[in-house]
């Protein structure tokens, strides 16, 4: 191995000095938000949590042009056949830049009669790119047929079917939608309603304060799975699905305030007796103005932290709603409407693809966490 000399050494030294002294020297004329976000890009998990968030809400937004077929289309041939892999070697037409799928036979165990599904080896269909399919408004608003892939003809089923001949890709692509708003309108309400009773709470103090606060201990120690239970049997049946997701949401916003609310009330008691707000409160300033324009500032970032890791607990709810089946319903398709048919461990022994909407769920939550994390010793140093 190359030895060092003592001079090339001190110039490495010297060169190491250098670069940090520049550093911290350019520390001292960042602006705070460029200062916060480079103290979140060093928690590397939180910059793939964030990056992994963009890709599903992007998922979310063009569900419809991503998946190759609608929610409720149903293929009765093909009831519960396995995911179909993507290839890019055919034996006799050797490598293909174009991904293609093998065609499946379906037939029948000639003693349980349980379907079977072969693939034709021997004739490959190569993906299409824009392809027509059945209509669909892009974000809603634009009417259009096109779809990013298929198959010219046949069926391409990337993660299998479900017991209704389904396609599981273009459902749970669909399903993200909701799953993943679900849980930032719920934190939106639950974050309003909790700023609103925390700081009256914090700030006016005496009877007003002993009667949120034993309002919240009321609502923390009631049972949760029972509770939404109950609240969910009350949603009428026959309601349409945007009304049944809005009620859901209500119903996990209205179970999830008092968390918010115990933390906008502590930052309160302990900012109430600041020189500045009792020099806003001389100077005439309302109590609005004074919680939102002099208080609230002092404490936002802490708020944005622990709302992006309450955000997971609200798409888990709906999970678990959909799951027990007391959430949505059909044809409303969110992950715990597609988990539902994994309640039987038949069906997941037999069929074990129909658990591929829970991995998205993983991944989400897990990303949000990292996120939250890294938002925190961001925004908040101390914490």
């Amino acid at each position: 191995m190359q030895k060092i000399s003592r001079k090339e050494a001190r110039l490495r030294r010297s060169a190491a000095l250098e670069q940090k002294r520049r550093e911290a020297d350019e520390m001292y004329v960042l602006s705070q938000g460029k200062l916060k976000w480079r103290r979140f890009c060093k928690n590397k998990l939180a910059v793939v949590g964030m990056v992994v968030l963009i890709f599903v809400y992007l998922l979310a937004a063009f569900c419809d042009f991503l998946a190759p077929y609608s929610g409720g289309y149903i293929d009765s041939k093909h009831v519960n056949q396995q995911p179909q892999a993507l290839h890019f070697v055919h034996e006799e037409n050797g490598f293909s830049l174009r991904p293609f799928v093998y065609p499946m036979k379906g037939s029948y165990h000639p003693v349980t009669w349980k379907p079977i599904f072969e693939a034709d080896m021997e004739n490959p269909q190569y993906l299409q790119f824009f392809v027509h399919g059945e209509p669909y408004k892009l974000l809603g608003l634009i009417p259009t047929d096109i779809h990013l892939f298929g198959v010219e003809d046949g069926h391409v089923y990337l993660f299998g079917t479900d017991s209704q001949g389904r396609d599981l890709f273009s459902r749970t692509l669909i399903g993200t939608r909701i799953s993943s708003t679900v849980g930032l309108v719920g934190v939106l309400l639950s974050f309003l309603l909790g700023l609103m009773l925390g700081g009256i709470s914090g700030f006016f103090g005496g009877w007003i304060d002993s009667v949120i606060q034993r309002l919240i201990d009321f609502t923390m120690s009631l049972p949760t799975i029972p509770l939404w239970m109950a609240l969910s049997a009350a949603v009428p049946a026959n309601w349409p699905v945007t009304r049944v997701y809005f009620a859901i949401t209500i119903i996990l916003s209205l179970l999830s305030w008092p968390g918010m609310a115990r933390t906008v009330r502590s930052k309160i008691l302990s900012l109430k007796n600041e020189d500045y707000v009792k020099a806003a409160t001389v100077a005439g300033a309302g109590t609005f103005r004074v919680i939102t324009k002099h208080m609230l500032p002092m404490f936002m970032s802490h708020l944005i932290a622990s709302l992006s890791l309450s955000i997971p607990n609200m798409i888990l709810g709906e999970t678990s709603l959909s799951f027990l089946g007391i959430g949505l319903r059909a044809p409303a398709v969110s992950w715990g409407v597609l988990l539902y048919d994994a309640q039987k461990f038949r069906n997941v022994a037999l069929y074990p693809w129909t658990l591929i909407p829970g991995l998205f769920v993983v991944i989400t939550v897990m990303s949000f966490n990292f996120l939250g994390d890294g938002l925190r010793d961001a925004l908040d140093p101390n914490a």
